[in-house]
């Protein structure tokens, strides 16, 4: 006598639950759990009559009921400081790829570069009670939150908390002395550092590898040279423009990041300067669009999307062992060199 086993057809208008995975499979709720998250036994052909019962309804566990349940989360919040710069979106990507190799659920958020938005999304993380945190700081504010919450942070591309709290960074100050030291070599005097800020320490840190390089070279500082540039293509073109049309023009730029010297570029080109015969430009941050222009620029080189990954891989090790000493990871950075630099025009 063969038996038919009729479960209530699951409505439309309601997600699909435990319960009618276990009513469709002819099984108890417990025994969709262990053949669904692997944990205590379940004979094969059982666990296989599971995983297709969940898949014709279009199951999806609920990650909060089991996070809640367990006390356990296989979440992580990501917090950036701007999208639409490619650096950060490079990031994200690579603290992505690295979150889902290890099973965790990324939640992203795009801080603006404002504080407020910032405190806002640490909140929200708060209460969704993910299991860390990596971010792009604008202060030591959301990191302390987070600490105190009990919640495991990194700090990725600069530090506000390093010795309390785990950071991963790229090598500013080699890398700036580095950009800087290849137009000393080339013959220029005059360069001009475009930088947004002095405070963190990213920006310090590339403003000491500017000066450590033209102390080196026997150059004497010019404060009027050091343009603080904001953070925006648009102020970073206007200062650039005021610069360009003096009569003692810098003939060589390191711009601070990618999207400085954007500004940069566009201003030289509306001056009707060519780079680099007029002058020669560098950067820090080597973005997609400077191998993609005429000439191509000269950049130092970091591993964004490594530095993500890396910094979701140090949260899990955070995780793991919550008593470790803090640490900092330093990654490298390299030159370069492409067209936009030469030697400085005759006199």
């Amino acid at each position: 006598m063969t038996v038919e086993r009729r479960s209530t057809p699951v409505s439309r208008s309601r997600r699909p639950t435990i319960k009618d995975v276990a009513e469709a499979a002819g099984v108890s709720r417990s025994t969709v759990s262990r053949a669904l998250t692997g944990r205590g036994y379940a004979a094969s052909d059982v666990r296989e009559r599971v995983l297709r019962a969940a898949e014709e309804l279009g199951y999806v566990p609920d990650i909060m009921a089991r996070t809640l349940k367990q006390q356990v989360s296989r979440s992580v919040g990501v917090l950036v400081s701007d999208l639409r710069n490619p650096f950060y979106a490079e990031l994200a990507a690579g603290a992505s790829s690295a979150a889902r190799e290890r099973g965790y659920t990324m939640v992203l958020a795009d801080t603006s570069l404002s504080g407020e938005t910032e405190s806002e999304a640490a909140e929200a993380l708060v209460a969704l009670r993910v299991a860390g945190v990596i971010v792009t700081p604008n202060s030591s504010a959301v990191s302390t939150y987070l600490s105190s919450h009990g919640i495991p942070v990194v700090e990725v591309d600069r530090q506000f908390a390093a010795g309390s709290t785990d950071g991963v960074v790229v090598g500013n100050r080699v890398g700036a002395r580095t950009a800087t030291a290849h137009l000393v070599k080339l013959g220029h005097r005059r360069i001009a550092l475009f930088i947004d800020e002095t405070d963190w320490t990213t920006g310090y840190e590339r403003y000491q590898g500017y000066l450590e390089a033209l102390t080196a070279g026997g150059i004497t500082v010019d404060p009027e040279l050091v343009v603080s540039s904001g953070w925006d293509v648009a102020d970073s073109r206007r200062r650039a423009l005021d610069m360009l049309s003096g009569p003692d023009r810098p003939t060589a730029v390191f711009a601070a990041n990618n999207v400085l010297a954007e500004g940069v570029w566009r201003a030289i080109r509306e001056r009707g300067l060519a780079v680099p015969s007029d002058i020669s430009l560098v950067a820090f941050d080597d973005a997609p669009w400077m191998s993609m222009v005429s000439p191509q620029v000269t950049a130092v080189s970091q591993d964004t999307f490594n530095l993500g990954a890396t910094a979701v891989r140090r949260l899990h090790e955070r995780i793991e062992m919550p008593e470790s000493d803090s640490v900092t990871t330093v990654l490298n950075v390299h030159l370069i060199e492409r067209e936009s630099t030469t030697h400085p025009p005759a006199l």
